[in-house]
């Protein structure tokens, strides 16, 4: 093919690196139609490598997204379709475009960040029958019969358009199939001589669970003989399970999801409150336009009723429902909670654990799917091809989980509102402490909102004390005398109680008696957290760690002091002194680690096999335990200094949310909130659970300062590998394009200053504040910036509104 036209070319959206937008040509062994807007397709990238893309353009619109090539240039021929229908309609490719625009990254980047990963790979064969016999494929074979035999793909061409063609998923051999776990917690019955053996555990421990293959390939074909080691002693167990579903998912109907969490409500009635609520979301939902509700509503309140009987009028109305949650574990009392009250629903379960398979499957399915239909998942099942998508709910919208930061930043909100745009749908915003932006909507009148002013069932919130713990030795327990003695009633009394300690491990902080040094992270400049359990000094943030006992890297001395406490040497000490038979359950990271734990705890404490439950912030929403009638906040004051804007807003989230746990049953719950400092403003809205007197304060400090909402908030990252000997000519460099470009466009630029976390992962990192009045000015001046020469050393990202700001 000498000359390309306009019509003969596609704009494809590669989903894996260079993430690049390439035009091809349509190749003459397959007709226009079979490439379709939204088909995977096969394309050469290189020299002799093959790539999965996305087709952006049809054949009716390659003129207008295309144009012509350049003179003399001829654009390489697609090779071959991976569906026969498109596996992404219209609406779908819109809403990865209009996200691509607003992070300022390419389709293809949003493609290949949210497709299950088996959608992405060419790992894929091509089977045709010919004659009788079968031809099976692979896809970079094609490549040189594109250059030396186009006859035979001619050939192939037309058994795909009479149907005599098909493309073969991935084979899936035994050892991707096989999920090796670890099957107790540490520490293991493993002698520290047999150093293989400790490694595949605390690989397995980190990973929670890998496949046979992965083990062999990160840790080498030696590990082969301590895998089968550990599988004799039964510290490690392989199973074909690849959902990665939580284990209300197995259970039997009628005894197994509701045991998880305790019995379900006695009742289904909404109250006055309740109804009104609902058919203001359902008028909403029937209107001629795209609509969104804030739910405020005090903890216990029964907003979850509120969205399971919205879900059920709205498949009645022949549309779908998403119900997101901001952590998998309430994502599973979601699905308990719709498998009571909408028995028989049409329910797709989707969140990030799951194994690549599932999550392969249900995207399929959905993709294929007509009818209404009902998900529930965490932020990244937005992302689902859900048909004609009715309503969307986000529980618990202020949780900073919606909002990825990470990688490919985005705001599950934006999202959420830009898919009930498309559709007329109606979006519901539901917490008890929402956040500030939001409430500042509603109150100029952008955000309608329904209220629910108290618990359902007549119940009262707990009454809140503060503890003063300024005088509390660091040597003692992080338990004041005061909560202690009312833990110790609690217990005595029969009841239950959960203490929330948002620091995990044993101590976080090892300190050296004979150099007055604390270790810390090689790669991270971070202290490193002593795991009693595992018997390691472990890094929090890259995953480094060391065993323990250690020689400080100092003096060599092994002369270390346990500094500070955390949630493992908390359940230590409780143990050690409850009353007799008082038991304690830990619910944080490092107990939840082996699939299905996290229900297993949640499920025995809901049974009353403990009487206290000490875990991080994982416990402080959502979870309802009518006889936990005593909350204690550890240590209130963490995360309240912190160098961010939302710190108090945080602060005050967070403990009403977790104030919210006590007292949900019949008898009044009491909370003590510990905190060396008593006299913080914050304190006089947690004690009455006085969301809008905080917020008042809170919106007139920001307009004072120019924060959100009152301005538009960016924050680059920038950081370079700690070796590199350039990057401060580097920074200087960028530094200078950014403010350079701030001035010319009107945004004040703050920084580039170190990060507060200023070396993570062995990268020095760096960041800038970026205020302006609108978003199309931050966005033109990171591009400018972003194109400066002489940077080709820093990684650069661009995150909007952050959430995080370390």
């Amino acid at each position: 093919m000498s000359t390309n036209t306009a019509q003969s070319l596609r704009a494809v959206a590669l989903l894996s690196p260079p993430y690049a937008t390439l035009t091809y040509a349509v190749p003459p062994w397959l007709p226009p139609q079979a490439w379709r807007r939204g088909t995977r397709v096969a394309v050469p990238l290189g020299n002799g490598a093959v790539r999965v893309g996305v087709l952006l353009d049809d054949e009716a619109h390659a003129a207008a997204s295309v144009g012509e090539l350049p003179e003399g240039v001829v654009a390489r021929p697609m090779l071959w379709p991976l569906e026969r229908e498109p596996l992404l309609d219209t609406g779908y490719l819109d809403m990865v475009r209009q996200l691509a625009l607003r992070q300022a990254v390419s389709e293809g980047q949003i493609l290949g960040n949210f497709l299950p990963v088996g959608l992405r790979t060419t790992q894929v064969r091509l089977r045709f029958f010919e004659d009788g016999r079968a031809r099976t494929l692979k896809f970079r074979d094609l490549v040189p019969l594109a250059d030396k035999d186009p006859s035979a793909l001619h050939r192939l061409g037309q058994a795909w358009m009479d149907g005599r063609g098909e493309v073969l998923d991935k084979a899936e051999d035994a050892a991707n199939a096989e999920l090796c776990a670890v099957t107790a917690d540490p520490p293991w019955p493993v002698r520290p001589s047999a150093v293989r053996q400790v490694q595949l555990l605390e690989y397995l421990w980190d990973k929670g669970s890998a496949s046979r293959r992965a083990v062999l390939r990160d840790l080498g074909a030696a590990s082969a003989t301590a895998l089968e080691g550990l599988l004799k002693r039964g510290l490690v167990a392989v199973t074909r399970r690849d959902d990665g579903e939580c284990a209300c998912d197995e259970a039997a109907e009628g005894e197994g999801p509701a045991c998880l969490y305790g019995p379900p409500d006695a009742s289904f009635e909404l109250n006055a409150n309740q109804r009104t609520a609902l058919d203001d979301f359902l008028a909403a939902l029937d209107g001629p336009r795209a609509e969104h509700r804030l739910l405020y509503g005090v903890t216990g309140s029964g907003k979850t009723a509120v969205y399971l009987d919205l879900a059920r009028e709205c498949l009645a109305r022949g549309r779908s429902v998403m119900l997101l949650a901001p952590e998998v574990a309430l994502a599973c009392k979601l699905r308990r909670d719709v498998h009571e009250r909408l028995p028989g629903a049409p329910l797709f379960f989707f969140h990030g654990y799951q194994g690549p398979a599932q999550r392969e499957r249900t995207f399929r399915a959905l993709a294929a799917r007509r009818e209404p239909c009902l998900v529930v998942g965490t932020r990244s099942a937005l992302f689902l091809p859900a048909p004609d998508l009715g309503v969307v709910v986000l529980d618990e919208e202020h949780d900073t989980s919606f909002k990825q930061d990470e990688g490919l930043a985005y705001q599950a909100k934006e999202v959420a509102w830009f898919r009930v745009g498309q559709g007329a749908g109606l979006l519901v915003l539901g917490s008890a402490t929402p956040d500030v932006k939001t409430f500042h909507a509603m109150h100029e009148g952008r955000l309608p909102m329904a209220t629910l002013p108290e618990r359902a069932g007549g119940g009262t919130l707990p009454d809140v004390e503060l503890v003063d713990i300024k005088d509390l030795a660091s040597t003692a327990s992080v338990l004041a005398a005061r909560s202690g003695a009312a833990l110790h009633e609690t217990v005595e009394r029969g009841e239950q109680a959960v203490i929330l300690l948002n620091r995990r491990g044993y101590a976080p902080l090892m300190y050296c008696l004979d150099c007055g040094t604390v270790a810390r992270c090689p790669h991270c400049d971070i202290g490193l957290t002593y795991h009693k359990g595992r018997e390691r000094l472990v890094c929090h943030y890259c995953g480094h760690s060391v065993p323990y006992p250690a020689t400080c890297p100092n003096c060599k001395c092994m002369h270390y002091l346990p500094m500070g406490e955390g949630t493992e040497k908390l359940e230590e000490t409780l143990a050690a002194h409850l009353p007799a038979g008082g038991k304690v359950l830990r619910l944080d990271r490092d107990s939840t680690r082996r699939p299905g734990r996290m229900e297993e705890i949640l499920a025995a404490f809901a049974r009353r096999e403990a009487q206290v439950l000490v875990g991080t912030q994982m416990l402080s929403k959502g979870h309802h335990f009518p006889d936990v009638t005593l909350a204690v906040v550890a240590d209130g004051d963490l995360g309240l200094n912190l160098p961010d804007y939302r710190a108090a807003e945080r602060t005050f989230q967070l403990l009403v949310q977790s104030a919210g746990r006590a007292g949900r049953g019949e008898k009044p719950g009491r909370v003590f909130i510990q905190t060396r400092d008593p006299s913080h403003y914050c304190w006089n809205f947690v004690r009455t659970a006085d969301y809008e007197g905080f917020y008042a304060h809170e919106i007139a400090i920001r307009q004072r300062r120019r924060y959100p909402p009152f301005v538009r908030l960016a924050l680059v990252r920038i950081s370079y590998p700690m070796d590199f000997t350039g990057g401060a000519e580097e920074l200087a460099r960028f530094a200078n394009a950014v403010r350079t470009q701030g001035r010319e466009r009107g945004v004040q630029v703050l920084g580039p200053a170190p990060s507060p976390l200023p070396l993570l992962r062995g990268r020095k990192r760096f960041q800038c504040l970026l205020k302006a009045d609108d978003w199309p000015s931050i966005r033109s001046l990171f591009g400018a910036a972003g194109a400066t020469p002489g940077i080709g050393h820093l990684r650069i990202s661009l995150d909007l509104d952050p959430v995080n700001m370390l």
